[in-house]
């Protein structure tokens, strides 16, 4: 996770050159987790207001490794947001 040091609720609110640094982290922990883990692919991802899944208050970016031999590989994030079960009543 990469986490902002200044309080910012969400990534709306961030600064650009602290997107700058976010995007810089981001690229270094790839970089440190490929290195020693080796995986097949990458979820980059933030939840945005409770609906989408933040439960902290603060800004912050996940960086999740993903490997091939996974059951759900390949379906990436947005995969069970087009399930049957998710959808919204008519």
């Amino acid at each position: 996770m990469v986490i902002p040091k200044a309080h910012r609720e969400t990534p709306f609110d961030m600064t650009d050159a602290e997107w700058l640094s976010t995007r810089r982290l981001l690229a270094e922990m790839r970089a440190l987790l490929a290195d020693e883990f080796r995986p097949d692919g990458w979820n980059v991802g933030w939840n945005v207001e409770p609906s989408g899944g933040q439960t902290v208050r603060h800004a912050h970016c996940h960086l999740v490794a993903r490997y091939d031999d996974e059951p759900y590989a390949g379906r990436g994030i947005r995969w069970w947001i087009k399930q049957k079960e998710n959808a919204r009543p008519m």
